[in-house]
């Protein structure tokens, strides 16, 4: 990469950069997007295992880098989550999941979308994903997958114990509010794979599409589809 930069004529450099190049997996991507939350766009050479969010493979790391420090790549902003609980309000680029923090406890989710109250849902887990964040755990849960322009969140439940639990699209200003109905133990509250907290029985937690955007950088011809079709065919 600083062979290909030099050549380029591009400076590398920690400070203020125009453009962030990372070199590894998807939660090297996350780790990134966070740093630079609403600054340099961010583009990525896979050296996971999915590399969804990556533009490059290994393999095309020299030919992919002087196309884009030629200027050959598009910039996509995409939505974040905000999600509170106690008055602490933070940021997450992916997904937000409140669940079970007992391995193989069934725990009692009450949901309410826009202040509407959808009951109380027997279940795992529930998961709230950005469009980005959509072909992660929420895609393995079979939630709805988002393709990127679409300024909404997936909420999907995981192993819910009902015939009435459905996945749903929620639209920007809509919040998503989970209480913990739970008697007697606290929810794990995991944010982008981290757990960040835990929710205490009668608290809730609310999750919504926040005014913060990641800068996806990618080549051209690397779309969300062809991305979709080589990593899940």
């Amino acid at each position: 990469m600083r062979e290909v930069a030099r050549e380029a004529g591009v400076e590398i450099t920690n400070d203020d950069p125009q453009l962030v190049v990372v070199l590894g997996g998807d939660g090297t991507m996350l780790r990134a997007f966070h740093e630079f939350l609403g600054g340099a766009p961010v583009i990525g050479v896979n050296f996971g295992r999915f590399g969804f969010l990556a533009s490059m493979q290994p393999d095309d790391l020299e030919e992919g880098l002087r196309r884009v420090f030629a200027g050959e790549y598009v910039v996509l902003p995409l939505p974040t989550l905000d999600y509170e609980q106690n008055g602490t309000r933070s940021v997450a680029v992916n997904d937000v999941v409140v669940g079970s923090g007992a391995l193989g406890r069934l725990v009692e989710l009450e949901w309410a979308i826009g202040g509407e109250s959808l009951g109380v849902v027997p279940s795992d887990a529930i998961i709230a994903a950005t469009p980005s964040g959509s072909t992660a755990y929420n895609l393995s849960n079979n939630g709805p997958v988002l393709m990127w322009g679409i300024d909404a969140m997936a909420v999907s439940f995981v192993a819910p114990h009902s015939l009435h639990a459905r996945p749903l699209v929620v639209p920007r200003g809509r919040d998503v509010v989970v209480t913990n109905r739970t008697a007697d133990i606290p929810l794990a509250l995991i944010a982008d794979g981290q757990r960040v907290g835990e929710v205490a029985p009668g608290d809730a937690v609310s999750v919504l599409l926040g005014d913060a955007k990641i800068l996806l950088a990618t080549l051209p011809d690397v779309t969300f589809l062809t991305r979709f079709r080589s990593a899940f065919a």
